[in-house]
């Protein structure tokens, strides 16, 4: 059954709707700077808000600077997904590059980012509608399912990771679709609600002291006497350090950065209330789920339960939802013919990145310090690489990460400008119909 496609959704991120909010921090008056700072970051996302945390408990004056709103970018865009992310780690690949050791450190590692970002939030009691659900992935192909327990086997020989086997004759009570061909369930991956995440992240750090400065882009940097310049529309701040948290988003005077990171657009769209039933005729355990697809769909409950929320790549320049809203509702229809008929009240997009390696990274470049490149996986990795990068500019040994062995590269005359993503995507389109 083919979908019946929306055209009156909001073209805006189903999580700022929450009326709850409103009670986000203010942003800090830019003519209030100061005239130095121990340490600016550029991007005011998660990465960000994080290592801001982290610098000012540990009595350093800070200022992150946002080009646009607070809570504009990828931080509130996602879907609010939370594992370790071992299958965005391209493992056996990885290994003939850099060592079976290394690899294993950096799986182990995935694992404590994940467990500290749940432990955060706990602590700090951020209402941000965390939950422990599980995540079910779903072979996309009759031969993907056996890469899918291989790798879980895998995995569990080097951390403490649960994974259980589901047949497709007993899929239907993960997923309510015959797309797939049997999964594996990860019982203790998780959700958020980023948008009220963000929310949290900025109240603490605003409480703490940082200077959360919105629609002030960082329009140069220049080292000056052992410090650096940090330039933007209408003056300037002098820092001992400069992070770089921009991701998806890297641009401005950061082409250095800029050519290492892949910018793709993901989008996502979210149903209408639906019915109790339907929603667990969708997913009966309320989990998070995907597939193996190369162009890979993932999808969750709302928070409340009444809807499906779907996501995706987008297709074209800019924020087109005529392009990705009727692609996203056909792939979810496939899935599931039950909601085919389920009119769309939300849909957007925003920028992640990814690496030549698939791998995030973190370091020290021209001086600046960087954290960057989450590979779709920005949730877990951005908030724990922000606290990684401070304890590195406090000259911590808790900064050390695996993380820091591999070399962040880039490619001959790459700038940053993707031109070759529309042939890979068809590439990807066109294995994806052979279930390479």
């Amino acid at each position: 059954m083919l979908a019946k496609h929306s055209s009156t959704y909001t073209n805006a991120p189903y999580w700022l709707a929450d009326k709850t909010l409103a009670s986000a921090a203010k942003p800090f008056d830019r003519a209030q700077l100061p005239a130095s700072v121990d340490v600016a970051i550029v991007g005011g996302g998660f990465t960000g808000l994080s290592a801001a945390i982290t610098l000012v408990r540990a009595g350093l004056s800070v200022a992150v600077f946002e080009a646009g709103e607070l809570g504009s970018g990828a931080s509130t865009r996602t879907g609010g997904m939370l594992g370790p992310s071992f299958s965005k780690l391209g493992v056996n690949g990885l290994e003939r590059q850099y060592g079976r050791d290394q690899v294993h450190a950096s799986i182990r590692e995935s694992l404590v980012a994940f467990d500290w970002l749940v432990n955060f939030i706990r602590e700090e009691q951020i209402d941000c509608d965390l939950k422990i659900c599980g995540r079910f992935r779903g072979a996309s192909h009759p031969d993907h399912y056996a890469g899918l327990v291989e790798q879980a086997e895998e995995i569990s020989k080097i951390v403490d990771f649960p994974a259980v086997e589901v047949s497709r004759e007993r899929q239907r009570e993960e997923a309510g679709t015959d797309a797939y061909y049997g999964g594996i369930v990860y019982p203790t991956d998780g959700v958020v609600q980023p948008a009220k995440l963000f929310r949290g992240l900025c109240e603490i750090a605003t409480r703490e002291g940082a200077m959360l400065v919105e629609k002030c882009p960082v329009t140069a940097v220049d080292r000056v006497n052992g410090r650096f310049d940090v330039g933007f529309a209408g003056g300037k701040v002098s820092a001992g350090h400069v992070i770089v948290a921009t991701n998806g988003y890297t641009g401005g005077p950061f082409g250095k950065f800029k050519r290492r990171l892949i910018p793709i657009r993901s989008a996502m769209i979210a149903t209408e209330e639906l019915p109790e039933d339907l929603v667990r005729d969708v997913t009966p355990n309320l989990r998070c789920h995907g597939g193996t697809e190369r162009l890979v769909a993932y999808y969750r409950p709302s928070p409340d339960g009444r809807r499906i929320m779907f996501g995706g790549r987008a297709f074209g320049r800019g924020d087109q939802p005529r392009l990705y809203v009727p692609y996203l509702q056909d792939f979810m229809t496939r899935l599931f013919p039950q909601i085919a008929t389920a009119k769309i009240d939300y849909a957007w997009s925003g920028m992640i990145a990814y690496t030549f390696d698939h791998v995030p990274h973190i370091g020290e470049l021209d001086g600046m310090h960087y954290a960057l490149g989450y590979c779709g996986s920005g949730v877990g990795r951005s908030n724990y690489f922000g606290r990684k990068i401070a304890q590195k500019v406090l000259g911590l040994a808790e900064g050390k990460t695996i993380f820091d062995e591999f070399p962040f590269n880039s490619r001959p005359f790459y700038t940053g400008k993707p031109w070759f993503l529309p042939a890979i995507m068809k590439w990807h389109e066109f294995a994806d119909r052979r279930g390479w």
